[in-house]
């Protein structure tokens, strides 16, 4: 991509999500920001060419696979359900297209680890859209606690919960459903962004449980974590408890609230007494999705193949995390290998050898499972 040129974007997939980041891109269009608002994909081309009508997008195409031949495409917004994410990454990495992905990236770390190693093979520009991470809210939590206002963190504290249990998709273990992947995430991040956000402060201890709703899927997950510099996080997410979105984190000398872990629209200050002391609204230009977009532009216009905000290697922490907690809960998805079935060698066994390309003869040093 050249400096500074246009990002052509598309969407691919055209359901509730894609509707959101349809309203900002449109909004970073008509503010002359860099961002034309392309195409659309749907697997109804009539769906599609409702979407790209309503929201000013150029072209509308009735298959995946033609978005992803177009040659004109910058950036393409994956924003179908977390089943489909890999064989929608893996279809356009075929025609190494830049990608945008929705979180949670795919259904399990294996899936992750496979896309991202294809991308970085081929030189493509991949990044999974945990919006959170792209906030200018996030650097100015940062800021209140690098000038020491509540002290030293000693802990966090989030919920995110919403009565979404009537949502199909989410009720669905074969559509990767469940409450972690949707909602638990963000309470995930929130913790991770204020004490791990450089990886040196490790998580040693973890403690969760999880209510299951009747299909198998999670609904209800309690997670407690202890990092290696000896704070705590007590995090909760469900689809069927009454609405809650905030995270706190706390200090020796006062704490921070955060209203929406998810996009942060409120941030407040509260010294030790518990009395409020200052209070901000970060700012928004449309609906906060517009700042992975502006991200991801600025990485491309650099010639990067990832954002610093969200790279590869924190994708798959969260998401090898994840995976972690869902077999302490015994839940997977059907179409999904299990972490036994991924990583239990039993049997096998493994070849040390020294092979030397001049004669072609190889000599056996151990031999183990």
């Amino acid at each position: 991509m050249e400096n500074k040129k246009v990002l052509k974007f598309a969407i691919l997939g055209c359901g509730h999500i894609a509707t959101k980041m349809a309203a900002a891109v449109k909004t970073l269009e008509n503010r002359g920001l860099g961002v034309e608002c392309y195409a659309v994909a749907s697997r109804s081309f009539t769906k599609a060419e409702k979407f790209a009508k309503d929201y000013g997008f150029g072209h509308a195409y009735g298959s995946y696979e033609e978005l992803a031949q177009d040659t004109a495409v910058d950036l393409i917004y994956v924003a179908t359900p977390h089943s489909e994410h890999y064989n929608n990454i893996l279809l356009c990495l075929e025609h190494n297209k830049n990608l945008l992905v929705e979180k949670a990236f795919t259904a399990n770390a294996l899936m992750a680890s496979e896309v991202v190693a294809l991308a970085e093979e081929k030189s493509v520009f991949l990044c999974e859209a945990m919006w959170t991470r792209f906030l200018p809210a996030v650097q100015m939590v940062k800021d209140w606690i690098l000038a020491g206002k509540i002290g030293k963190v000693e802990s966090v504290e989030a919920d995110f919960s919403m009565p979404l249990s009537h949502i199909e998709r989410l009720r669905m273990p074969e559509l990767a459903g469940g409450a972690l992947l949707d909602l638990g995430i963000y309470s995930l991040t929130f913790a991770d962004i204020f004490l791990n956000d450089d990886g040196a402060n490790h998580i040693v201890q973890t403690k969760t449980k999880s209510v299951k709703f009747h299909t198998g899927v999670d609904a209800t997950d309690w997670i407690d974590l202890v990092y290696a510099g000896g704070q705590v996080a007590h995090l909760k997410t469900s689809m069927v408890a009454p609405l809650k979105n905030e995270g706190v984190i706390y200090g020796t000398d006062g704490f921070i609230r955060v209203q929406n872990l998810n996009n942060m629209v409120e941030i407040q200050l509260f010294d030790v007494a518990g009395n409020r002391v200052e209070s901000l609204a970060p700012p928004c230009i449309e609906n906060y999705y517009e700042y992975e977009v502006l991200a991801c532009k600025a990485a491309l216009e650099k010639g990067l193949k990832e954002c610093s905000e969200m790279p590869h290697a924190k994708t798959m922490q969260m998401m090898t995390q994840m995976d972690n907690l869902r077999a302490a809960w015994g839940v997977s998805y059907p179409f999904e290998l299990s972490p036994g079935e991924v990583w239990d060698r039993s049997g096998n066994k493994s070849f040390l050898e020294i092979y030397d390309i001049e004669t072609g003869e190889s000599k056996l040093l151990k031999e183990f499972d």
